[in-house]
C-alpha cells in the first residue's frame, strides 16, 4: 500500500509539474519574443539616441555661437604674418578649450579638439599644437564650407582616416569688425564618447554610428558597451536597413545576430544623409526566456520527495494496524482462541473493536462491558431482557417444593396472591435484582414486564398441565425466573 500511495501521488506531482513547465514556458516565450513589438521598441531606442546626439550638437552650436560673438574672438585671423596668426589662433583655441571644459553645454564632456579656420576653411591654429596648420577642412567637409558661406553655425560628423578625424564637430562663424565672415571656430568631440554618453542617457545598450563608404555603410564609432559581435552583425546584415532609414528619414529595424539592430538618421547633423545611428536592442524582453521556467523541475522534484516522505509515514500509519490485525487473525486460526485486539487507532480502532465483539459471539465468551470502576458501559439490549425473562429451569420447577426451595405454605401463599399484587411484587423484585447486578433497567416498563410474564405463564401451564406462577431468583451473575406449578 505504501508504494502505491507514493507512486500515485508522485505521478500526479510530475504531471502537474510538466504541464506547469510547458504552459509557463510557452507563455513567457510568447510574451518575451513578440518580434513586432520588439522591432517597434528598437526603433524608438534608435530615434531616442539620434535625438540625444542631435541635441548635444545643437547645444554645442549655441555655445560656440555665443562664444564667437565675444569681442576679440576673430582677432587672431587678422594678424599680419602666418606665424603670428597661427600662434594667436592656438592661444585662442586653448582658451576656448578651457572654457568648454566647464561649460554647462558639454555637461562635463571634454572636447577632443578646438580649431580656428579662416574664411576659406583652412586651419589657422588648433589647441595645444601647431600641427595641421593650413589643412583645407572646407574641401573635406562640405557642411563647414556651407557655414562659412552663410555665416551660420552647424554640426557634422567628421570622419577621415588620413587625418584621424572621428568627431562630432560643431562650428560657428567668426565675424570681423565690419560684420563679414572672417572664419569659424570648430570644436570636436570624440564620436565614441558621444555615443557612450547617448547610450547612458537613453537605451543603456550598445550604440554604433555608420557613415556611407563606397556604396555601403561603414561603422566608424561605437559606445563603450557595444560588443564586437553586434558591430559585426550590423556590418553583415544591417546595411540595407541603414540605407532605408536614411532614405526615408524614419527608423527601421532588423534582426542582427542575437540582437535587433535599429537604425535612425541624424537629421539635424549636416544634411541628414551623412550618418546614421544604429541602436542595439535585445531579441527578447526577458533574458534566457526559454530556460526561465526550469526551476519548476526543481519544485516538482521537491514535491516528489515530499510525496515519498509523506507516503512512507502514511503507509506506516495504515500498514501497522492492518499487519497487527492480520497476525492476530492468523493466531486465532491457529488455535489461540483467547486472542483479542487492543488497538488504539483513529481509523481502524473501531474495526478492531467490532472484530473482538464478533469473536466473543462466535466463541460464546461473555463480553465485559463494565468500565474501570465496574460500572456497566452500555445498557442491556432488548435481546438481553428477553433472554433473562425466558429462563425456564424445568427441573428446578418440578422439584422446587421437594428440595425445600419453596415449602407448601409458600406455594399456597403464591397461589392465593392477588393478580395485580403478584405482578407488582415480582416486577419490583426483578428490577431490584437487576440493579443489584449493576444492570440498566430504565428500558423495562411494568406493562411490558407483565405482558411477558403472562405469556410465559400460559406457555408453562400447557407444559405442566396446571396453573403456573413465577418466582424471582438471583444467581449472582444473572437474574432468572423460576416457574412454580400451583396445586
Amino acid at each position: 500500500m505504501r508504494n502505491k500511495i507514493i507512486a500515485v501521488n508522485a505521478v500526479i506531482v510530475l504531471i502537474v509539474g510538466l504541464l506547469s513547465y510547458v504552459l509557463m514556458r510557452s507563455t513567457i516565450v510568447a510574451a518575451a519574443s513578440n518580434m513586432e513589438q520588439l522591432l517597434a521598441d528598437a526603433k524608438h531606442d534608435a530615434q531616442g539616441a539620434s535625438a540625444r546626439i542631435q541635441l548635444d550638437g545643437l547645444r554645442a552650436e549655441r555655445w560656440l555661437a555665443a562664444k564667437a560673438s565675444e569681442a576679440g574672438m576673430s582677432d587672431p585671423l587678422s594678424k599680419a604674418s602666418p606665424s603670428a596668426r597661427g600662434d594667436a589662433a592656438t592661444a585662442q583655441a586653448d582658451s576656448v578649450m578651457v572654457a568648454a571644459k566647464s561649460a554647462a553645454a558639454f555637461e562635463g564632456r571634454v572636447p577632443s579638439v578646438v580649431e580656428l579656420v579662416d574664411v576659406n576653411g583652412k586651419i589657422v591654429g588648433r589647441n595645444g599644437s601647431n600641427l595641421s596648420r593650413g589643412d583645407d577642412l572646407a574641401a573635406i567637409y562640405p557642411a563647414l564650407k556651407a557655414a562659412l558661406t552663410s555665416g551660420q553655425s552647424g554640426s557634422d560628423i567628421w570622419f577621415n582616416k588620413e587625418r584621424n578625424d572621428n568627431y562630432l564637430a560643431s562650428f560657428a562663424a567668426l565675424h570681423d569688425d565690419q560684420g563679414k565672415v572672417a572664419g569659424a571656430i570648430v570644436i570636436g568631440t570624440s564620436l565614441n564618447d558621444v555615443l557612450s554618453r547617448a547610450s547612458d542617457a537613453t537605451t543603456g545598450r550598445g550604440l554604433a554610428l555608420a557613415v556611407p563608404n563606397a556604396g555601403t555603410w561603414q561603422v566608424v564609432a561605437r559606445s563603450g558597451n557595444a560588443t564586437n559581435a553586434f558591430v559585426d552583425a550590423v556590418t553583415a546584415t544591417a546595411t540595407d536597413t541603414i540605407k532605408m532609414a536614411v532614405a526615408s528619414g524614419h527608423a527601421s529595424a532588423i534582426r542582427a545576430g542575437d540582437a535587433i539592430a535599429a537604425s535612425a538618421p541624424l537629421e539635424g547633423i549636416a544634411d541628414g544623409k551623412r550618418a546614421a545611428i544604429i541602436a542595439e536592442a535585445p531579441a527578447s524582453r526577458v533574458a534566457n526566456a526559454e530556460t526561465l521556467p526550469n526551476p519548476i523541475f526543481g519544485v516538482a522534484a521537491l514535491g516528489v520527495l515530499l510525496v515519498i516522505v509523506g507516503g512512507w509515514l502514511l503507509g506506516n500509519y495504515i500498514d501497522r494496524p492492518i499487519n497487527m490485525l492480520e497476525e492476530g487473525l492468523l493466531a486465532i486460526l491457529n488455535g489461540q482462541s483467547d486472542k483479542r485486539f487492543e488497538l488504539e487507532h483513529a481509523e481502524l480502532g473501531g474495526l478492531a473493536f467490532r472484530i473482538d465483539q464478533l469473536l466473543n459471539q462466535l466463541m460464546g465468551v461473555e463480553e465485559d462491558t463494565t468500565d474501570e470502576e465496574g460500572r456497566p458501559s452500555k445498557a442491556p439490549t432488548a435481546a438481553d431482557y428477553r433472554d433473562a425473562m425466558s429462563v425456564d429451569d424445568r427441573a428446578r420447577a418440578a422439584s422446587s417444593v421437594a428440595d425445600g426451595e419453596l415449602d407448601a405454605a409458600a406455594v399456597q401463599r403464591l397461589a392465593a396472591e392477588g393478580g395485580d399484587g403478584y405482578y407488582t411484587r415480582i416486577y419490583g423484585e426483578y428490577i431490584a435484582a437487576k440493579k443489584a447486578l449493576g444492570e440498566q433497567t430504565d428500558h423495562i416498563s411494568r406493562e411490558a414486564f407483565v405482558t411477558r410474564i403472562q405469556g410465559m405463564e400460559r406457555e408453562a401451564a400447557q407444559k405442566y398441565g396446571k396453573p403456573v406462577r413465577y418466582q424471582v431468583k438471583a444467581t449472582g451473575k444473572e437474574v432468572i425466573l423460576i416457574a412454580v406449578p400451583l396445586p
